[in-house]
């Protein structure tokens, strides 16, 4: 299926592995151009590189999203080489820390993160006339998970701000959706540390999916592709949740 994508300009926070490097797989498949970042340098590079192989502009640096001014400086940058913007994937997270540093870093990555990145794309997204954003969260913010933290209640806060942010940027021609995966396994992620080191919290988990597997990150590419394609043209203000049927709420 041609999705539409080709010659689209997408930023993707964090992009150099996991859902994030999925995602900018899933869009230069399809002949789009992306711009990624993360904090370290030589992934940045690699990643460019291989991204790039596909016959795409990409382009990357490394940045510290909790860097606000350096942070705002590479989006402009980064649409600025592209020559626009169409497409802003807010993907980036502070993880679960505990303690007061875990809510700070969960607000100045995901929120602030997020927030700065809408305000700083917002009028190349605009001047696109197709202009998508696309919010990741996570079916922890929808239901209880491994009991209260950062992580999810953010994540909960992030939904709330792109559905209205949906309403809002409507008129404007922006498109505005998240994205809310369950237990995703990746090579050297998080799951596979569990997997690793917390063998019985594992397979509780992996026993709680009735499709019984975790996701793949491949499969929220996808998604994210599809979302922000032409195909998915009247899809916004939406919470697209890929779980396998992990949370056990009715999704309305």
């Amino acid at each position: 299926m041609d999705l539409g994508l080709k010659g689209t300009k997408a930023i993707i926070t964090g992009a150099t592995k996991g859902i994030g490097r999925a995602i900018a797989e899933s869009l230069t498949d399809e002949g789009a151009s992306v711009a990624i970042c993360s904090r370290n340098a030589d992934e940045v590079k690699k990643a460019v590189s291989e991204l790039g192989a596909k016959g795409v502009k990409v382009v990357g640096d490394a940045v510290d999203i909790g860097d606000g001014d350096a942070y705002k400086a590479w989006l402009e940058k980064a649409a600025q080489e592209l020559g626009g913007c169409d497409v802003f994937v807010a993907n980036v997270s502070g993880g679960n820390a505990p303690g007061e540093q875990g809510w700070r870093n969960n607000f100045e990555f995901d929120v602030l993160g997020t927030v700065r990145g809408v305000e700083v794309l917002q009028p190349h997204l605009e001047k696109s006339g197709k202009g998508n954003i696309v919010v990741i969260s996570t079916t922890a913010a929808l239901e209880h998970f491994l009991g209260a933290g950062p992580y999810g209640a953010m994540k909960a806060g992030l939904i709330n701000y792109a559905s209205a942010l949906a309403v809002d940027l409507a008129p404007k021609g922006i498109r505005v959706n998240t994205v809310s995966p369950g237990p995703i396994f990746i090579e050297g992620g998080a799951w596979n540390y569990i997997k690793d080191n917390m063998t019985p919290l594992y397979e509780k988990i992996l026993g709680e999916i009735p499709m019984g597997r975790m996701g793949k990150a491949e499969e929220i590419g996808d998604q994210v592709a599809f979302l922000v394609s032409p195909r998915g043209g009247f899809t916004s203000g939406a919470n697209i949740v890929i779980d396998g049927a992990f949370t056990k709420r009715v999704q309305f």
